[in-house]
């Protein structure tokens, strides 16, 4: 009794109450959710955790973790980007139509990148300058980008074939294809940027409170624009990872991207209340959502229950949310 007494006076931790705090599930509920779907998909279907499998699942994963980091900064200032898949789509299509105009790949990418970056940087520009609330802002860009999109393609999709995108989507290390490898390089530097720079802390405080923020002297409208700037930047780098998958620049939206981008982080234990954030759970939430939809397909079951089963899920993670101290 008296260690137990002398370790909490210490502030160490007592895994034995940590584990009965609902409040801790809610932080690792995607790792362990992780964990769970491995388990009984792989009891259910020996091929689940094949090396092709789980190669084809990261390799999946990738566009998504990109896009949720992308989200979790903008969810970490208590925004929400409703645009990202389409501005992802506008990026594609920009490459697209760089790359059939021949000025090639690195032109192409790096056009695919600004042009959705500016579209995230509109769209932080207006929530923090024109104190638009973000939600009409993003849904409003949600639907120019995506107009955009179609009326540069003409509604065409264009066939993008190159020897480097094609190995970037095909090839890797072992297990791990190079679009996963981007994606863990991206976690990286956004764990890094979040939390051991002073922008980083400067979100976070935006987040937690804008007007202490503010009376702290912290710029709350340079920030807002700023992550809805990364947010857009990433969507262009998701772009660029998702024509080299498909071989093509399609101009039509998929809103799937969108709705799992925001459930990765929900099932990361990012508060969608902003001033706590986090780049691991959104990386893990990603890879649940990803190997839920492959177990389920290797199962045999139809995809009309598929997003039945995310809904669940995301739900069940939002309530764990409430837990959260």
């Amino acid at each position: 009794m008296t260690n137990t007494t002398t370790l909490r006076a210490s502030g160490g931790p007592n895994w034995s109450h940590r584990l009965k705090d609902a409040g801790f599930w809610a932080e690792w509920a995607a790792l362990v959710g992780l964990l769970v779907l491995v388990i009984v998909f792989q009891a259910l279907n020996p091929t689940f955790l094949s090396p092709g499998n789980i190669a084809s699942m990261l390799v999946a994963a990738a566009i998504l973790v990109i896009l949720a980091v992308g989200q979790t900064f903008v969810i970490a200032t208590a925004g929400i980007d409703l645009s990202i898949a389409s501005v992802m789509t506008l990026g594609a299509v920009v490459f697209g139509q760089m790359y059939q105009a021949g000025l090639g790949l690195g032109v192409a990418s790096l056009m695919a990148v600004v042009s959705a970056g500016a579209a995230g940087a509109v769209n932080g520009v207006i929530v923090a300058r024109g104190k638009i609330t973000d939600f009409i802002v993003t849904l409003g860009m949600l639907s120019a980008a995506s107009g955009l999109a179609l009326i540069l393609s003409d509604g065409k999709p264009v066939t993008v074939i190159d020897p480097l995108l094609l190995r970037l989507s095909t090839t890797g290390i072992g297990i791990f294809g190079w679009s996963f490898v981007i994606a863990i390089v991206v976690a990286v530097v956004a764990h890094v940027v979040l939390f051991h720079t002073r922008f980083g802390t400067h979100l976070l405080a935006t987040g937690g409170s804008p007007e202490s923020a503010t009376a702290m002297g912290i710029s709350t409208a340079r920030i807002k624009i700023a992550v809805y700037l990364i947010s857009g930047l990433l969507a262009g780098l998701g772009a660029i990872l998702l024509v080299g998958r498909i071989g093509a620049a399609e101009p039509a939206a998929n809103t799937a991207f969108l709705l799992n981008s925001v459930a990765a982080v929900v099932l990361g234990g990012v508060s969608l209340f902003g001033g706590r954030g986090t780049i691991v759970g959104p990386f893990f939430g990603a890879l649940l959502l990803i190997a839920l939809v492959n177990g389920l397909t290797l199962l045999g079951v139809s995809q009309f229950y598929q997003p039945l089963a995310v809904g669940i899920v995301v739900v069940l993670a939002a309530l764990l949310m409430r837990f959260q101290k």
